[in-house]
């Protein structure tokens, strides 16, 4: 039968597996009741990494690391200092453009992927830097310019570059990485038209929110076309949290539980404080909430709930493991390739998916099927695919 979404351009179309993350919560956003704060689920190099060490050892294969200014601890020490502890899984580090010098961001991220033995992964993130305020037009030429310089630091003999924010004449020898056909994979995530084309010209996965099914084929067709115009495809992920258990009333269950001591005015005040919280991504999650049924799914297992206290991704899968299977593949038809995935608690939620869901999904690094990673760099199927 024909994929009705086979008109999408997605880089690994061919591939019949897909890169299985998780999240490490490193901005302070780990709970057992949302919104609800409690000092054994902070942030800290304790909490966090273990949760981190545990997915590596259940067969994850890249955990997202992301950035916030206002909580929670920075990014690339954080990263840093786990590479040497990881065995398998690649870390996908969020770089906010323009809070490094970029010649000394590529170099920084040079020796982290010789730590890692290549796997390194990067989450291009062009929020406004704490302090400042800039159009979205000038926020994404901002990381345009830190894409350009990165490549070619990490390609090139010299970095020769002129732009609006940057001019460097420099040499490169220092900067690099060890995956040295191209450097590490560029993720990215953004909404608006200068979003899109920086990431159709530029970048490897583009990430997007949890949406309906036929929105997501949407934005994927529109990021097809835009990168079409570069003689460029592109993967496609999504990043979504998760609520699965024996059976689907155990997973409802479990959503109402996590909902249930949440007070509505800390959770805006929570969406609020994030710097992004204005964005048009955001809004678009806010849309998707406000058109949810009265229990607050807005299609089959994709629950909103969650996104009352979040300022992104702001909705779930709930269900039983054959549901979330069956979500899951469904997302893998359209053409997604690489999930983040994360629950509450995080480590908890985390043991979970690797329990009921995890081993019917062939698994794979997307760096390694793109011809980043060395050869020596295990990509056997960690999962298997085996079906329920």
């Amino acid at each position: 039968m024909k994929n009705k979404y086979e008109n999408i351009n997605v880089k690994s179309r061919a591939l019949n597996a897909a890169e299985i993350s998780w999240f490490a919560p490193i901005c302070n956003g780990d709970f057992e009741y949302l919104g609800h704060m409690e000092d054994r689920f902070k942030s800290s190099w304790e909490n966090a990494s273990n949760i981190v060490l545990k997915a590596d050892q259940l067969g994850y294969r890249n955990v997202l690391c992301p950035s916030s200014y206002q909580v929670g601890q920075d990014t690339l020490p954080f990263v840093a200092a786990l590479s040497p502890l990881v065995k398998n899984i690649n870390l996908l580090a969020a770089v906010r453009c323009g809070e490094v010098h970029p010649p000394m961001l590529a170099r920084t991220l040079a020796t982290i992927d010789h730590i890692l033995k290549g796997k390194l992964t990067v989450n291009i993130i062009s929020s406004d830097l704490p302090g400042e305020k800039l159009s979205s037009e000038a926020r994404y030429q901002r990381s345009r310019e830190v894409i350009q310089i990165l490549k070619q630091a990490w390609n090139q003999d010299r970095i020769n570059f002129q732009g609006e924010f940057y001019n460097f004449d420099l040499d490169t020898q220092p900067v690099k990485p060890y995956q040295q056909n191209g450097g590490p994979l560029l993720y990215f995530g953004g909404y608006s038209p200068a979003g899109v084309a920086l990431c159709a010209e530029h970048c490897d996965v583009y990430l997007m929110w949890p949406e309906t099914e036929e929105k997501i084929a949407e934005l994927m067709q529109n990021m097809s076309n835009q990168a079409a115009k570069h003689h460029r495809t592109v993967d496609f992920g999504l990043r979504v949290h998760v609520i699965v258990r024996e059976t689907e009333a155990e997973a409802i269950e479990a959503s109402r539980k996590l909902m249930s001591k949440l007070d509505f005015n800390l959770g805006a005040d929570i969406r609020n404080r994030a710097q992004d919280a204005k964005s048009y991504g955001v809004s678009r999650q806010t849309e998707m909430r406000e058109k949810s049924d009265k229990d607050g799914f807005i299609e089959d297992q994709l629950w909103t709930g969650i996104g009352a206290a979040r300022s992104g991704c702001g909705a779930a899968i709930v269900g039983n493991p054959e549901q979330v299977l069956t979500k899951i593949r469904r997302y893998m038809d359209i053409g997604i390739r690489s999930f983040i995935f994360s629950g509450y608690p995080h480590k908890e939620e985390c043991e979970y998916f690797a329990k009921y869901v995890l081993p019917y999904i062939s698994t794979c690094s997307l760096p390694y099927e793109l011809g980043r990673q060395p050869k020596g760099i295990p990509n056997t199927p960690l999962g298997g695919g085996k079906r329920k």
